[in-house]
């Protein structure tokens, strides 16, 4: 199952430089681990924004919001998620 996922993300102000730190790196090893996986199959910077665009190919709903919510980044973010499906014009047969 596809499904394209908006992350913004709002860290504290008064969060502490040292602790965002630890957490956008534990944050960048667990959405690398999930990328080698093949769950997280796109990720793309928003322009100007704390935020991004991913594509996640996963066997559920749930496995996806298990997913989501392992981000240590979570508790920070608003999340938006769009399922995905095949268009019937598509002619690559390479969509999932």
């Amino acid at each position: 199952m596809l499904f394209q996922v908006r992350m913004d993300v709002h860290l504290p102000t008064d969060m502490p430089v040292e602790q965002a730190n630890q957490i956008k790196a534990v944050e960048k090893a667990y959405s690398q681990d999930l990328q080698r996986q093949g769950k997280w199959r796109h990720i793309w910077r928003i322009t100007g924004q704390y935020s991004n665009i991913s594509i996640f190919d996963v066997d559920s709903n749930e496995e996806l919001h298990n997913l989501l919510q392992g981000l240590p980044l979570y508790p920070y973010m608003d999340i938006t998620v769009m399922p995905l499906n095949r268009h019937p014009s598509s002619i690559r047969e390479d969509d999932r």
